[in-house]
Parts: structure tokens; C-alpha cells; sequence
């Protein structure tokens, strides 16, 4: 059994010098039906795939699939999991570079994230991180997402 780090801590004037960590990985999350359903009812996204488990039986995938933006969506609290940026009047998202979804995360499957902070550059007021994130799913060879995640931490 393991047992989860201590996530990073750091400050925003300290975020330089970070640039090369290592972030992970996160406990395995379980990934439910529950989850895509409400997911699917709060986005209005009820494709079959994700919501319909006979429909989704019948494809290759043999179940429900969660949504990719689902899988995206939390990487917020799994980064949490890994990075604390201590004294930031404000965090956000900026975006990302690159996003992709090379295998589905199946419902009832479980999944967890690990990154590594590849780049941190000045902008006013704070710094901009470029983290290079995967989410992989367990027993599953190809990872569920990849991405070069842009999150801004002001002072």
C-alpha cells in the first residue's frame, strides 16, 4: 500500500526555481457512473457513450466512458494533490498548449495524475507555469490525457 507525498509547497517569488519538479503521482481516483452523469447533466453533454450503458456495451469500448473535459476538469483538485502555492493573491487557469486524449478513462475504472513543471516565466504581477501533466488509468497502457497545462499565480 502507498501512501501519498506531501504535496510541493512553494511560494510564487520561489516558482523559478522549481522549474524541473517532478509532480506525482496522485492516489487512484475511482471514476463512477454518478460522476459522468451529473457531469453529463451539468454540461449538457448526454452523448451515449457516456450516459447510456447498453448503448455503450454494444461499442468498442464495451461500457460507459467518461467525458474527456471531465478528465481535464480534475486535474484542479489532483494537481492540488501535488503543488501548493503558498501566499498567491490569486491563481488561475490560462489555458493550455496541447491537450490530448489517447485512451478513454472506462466508468468504474480508476485513474491519477502526475506532471512536472517544465517551464515558469514572469508576467506582471506573478509568474506563469507550463506543467507537463498525464492522467493514466490503471492497468491501462496508454495514458487517458497529456498536456502542457498554463497556470498563472499572482503575488
Amino acid at each position: 500500500m502507498s501512501t501519498q507525498q506531501a504535496p510541493m509547497t512553494t511560494t510564487v517569488s520561489e516558482l523559478p526555481g522549481k522549474q524541473g519538479a517532478d509532480l506525482g503521482p496522485t492516489p487512484w481516483r475511482a471514476v463512477t457512473q454518478e460522476m459522468v452523469n451529473e457531469f453529463a447533466d451539468l454540461t449538457e453533454d448526454h452523448n451515449p457513450i457516456h450516459v447510456d450503458e447498453a448503448f455503450a456495451a454494444a461499442t468498442p469500448f464495451g461500457g460507459t466512458i467518461a467525458h474527456g473535459f471531465l478528465t481535464v476538469s480534475l486535474l484542479v483538485p489532483m494537481m492540488a494533490q501535488l503543488m501548493s502555492v503558498e501566499g498567491a493573491k490569486m491563481s488561475i487557469n490560462y489555458g493550455f498548449d496541447k491537450l490530448r486524449f489517447p485512451a478513454p478513462v472506462r466508468v468504474g475504472s480508476e485513474m491519477r495524475a502526475s506532471g512536472k513543471v517544465t517551464e515558469v516565466t514572469e508576467v506582471p504581477g506573478g509568474v506563469q507555469v507550463k506543467l507537463a501533466v498525464s492522467v493514466e488509468v490503471r492497468d491501462q497502457e496508454k495514458p487517458a490525457v497529456v498536456a502542457e497545462w498554463l497556470v498563472r499565480h499572482y503575488a
